[in-house]
């Protein structure tokens, strides 16, 4: 059996050295010696056996697995967790004015820090979400067939942070109430035709042709020429002409009239006529040939610049029967027409093509100043003037 002795280590080595040194200068061969060298080397081979021992659990300790390490795919999905814990979301129900789920209702929701806009639709529960959102300030506007459209107040919402919009009930879309009505057409004119007969300032000047509801529908050709009949046959359009008449009997204008009663008598019945005349071609034949609605619609926001040049522009322009503006045919073909009329019946001298531009264009600016005077200072004083709902042309 052949015994197997570790290799000495540097601390054995070291002693068998110190040993073999102090020998050398002693010089000692006696038994003694002998036995005192078994023990030392007794004690150097016990050294280097426990330094052996020692070594190997810090060999074994060096070939363990390095400790499992966080992949990327594993930080990945860490991070995604983080962020997704950062969104929020928004939750809410439709319902309609009999308080019934309403499917399909659109809701679009707007970020007021980014201005981005989502879209989405109501579920046959009725209800809505809105999910990954991030932190911030958001607003809803929902819209359903046949309903009204409703506006949210801002909606203020966390990280993590899932909202719940009260119920959400849209009312009936003011179009969907207008069609019940709208199909006698002639029942609705003749209520707008009733309501311009009741307007009148001070309760006595006619103010017939301001329409104070910007929403008011249009007028029929019947209605168009019952109007005008009115406005020509009111005391106050005799009351007109005669006053005009004064004027010129004052200033002798038109001097193939005469003076004296005749005179006046004559320029009495030019006037009316040349009113009554404008006023059937312009408010009643034109538009309804034109499809035009002859009355003023009275603005009543904006600034003073802003209305002022819409009354004057009023004169040139007009609104369709469709409800859009286009160029006012009817007054401005008819104040002409109504000039070229006038050259029936006033004096052969002043008659000609400058009567018929002379007439039209003191009708076409008289329009445009009785458009000033309707859009600031008729409504507070015209009897029975409905409100006015604003908008702008």
């Amino acid at each position: 059996m052949s015994l197997s002795v570790p290799e000495p280590t540097a601390r054995s080595r070291s002693c068998i050295e110190c040993w073999c040194a102090a020998r050398t200068v002693s010089g000692f061969k006696s038994r003694t010696f002998r036995r005192a060298a078994a023990v030392v080397i007794a004690i150097c081979l016990a050294a280097a056996l426990n330094a052996q021992a020692t070594l190997t659990p810090q060999a074994q300790d060096k070939e363990l697995p390095n400790a499992p390490r966080m992949d990327s795919a594993s930080r990945s999905s860490g991070s995604a967790t983080a962020a997704q814990e950062t969104k929020g979301a928004i939750v809410g129900t439709v319902l309609d004015c009999n308080g019934d789920v309403l499917e399909g209702a659109r809701v679009a929701i707007s970020a007021k820090f980014s201005g981005e806009v989502k879209i989405s639709h109501s579920g046959s529960n009725g209800e809505f979400k809105f999910d990954d959102l991030p932190s911030g300030t958001y607003k809803l506007k929902v819209t359903g067939a046949g309903m009204g459209v409703f506006s949210s107040a801002d909606i203020p919402l966390r990280a993590g942070e899932v909202h719940f919009v009260p119920q959400i009930v849209l009312p009936v879309a003011p179009a969907a109430a207008e069609v019940t009505v709208n199909g006698d057409r002639d029942a609705l004119a003749e209520e707008q035709a009733h309501i311009a007969l009741q307007q009148r300032v001070l309760g006595v000047v006619p103010n017939f042709y301001t329409a104070f509801d910007w929403s008011a529908p249009s007028l029929e050709p019947k209605q168009k020429f019952e109007l005008a009949v009115r406005s020509v046959s009111d005391p106050i359009s005799f009351l007109s002409a005669g006053m005009v008449a004064g004027l010129e009997q004052a200033n002798n204008t038109y001097a193939g009239y005469g003076q004296e009663g005749m005179g006046f008598t004559k320029r009495f019945g030019a006037a009316y006529a040349n009113g009554a005349a404008g006023r059937m071609l312009s408010s009643a034949a034109l538009p309804s040939l034109f499809h035009q609605d002859p009355r003023y619609f009275y603005k009543g926001t904006g600034s003073k610049a802003s209305r002022a040049f819409y009354a004057i522009a009023a004169a040139v322009i007009s609104r369709g029967d469709d409800g859009r503006w286009q160029p006012n045919y009817s007054h401005v073909l008819g104040n002409f027409a109504a000039g070229g009329i006038s050259n029936l019946y006033y004096p052969p001298a002043d008659r000609g093509l400058s009567l018929t531009l002379a007439n039209g264009l003191i009708d076409t600016a008289a329009n445009a100043g009785t458009n000033l005077i309707r859009e600031f200072a008729l409504k507070r004083l015209t009897k029975s003037a409905l409100g006015n709902n604003g908008g702008n042309p």
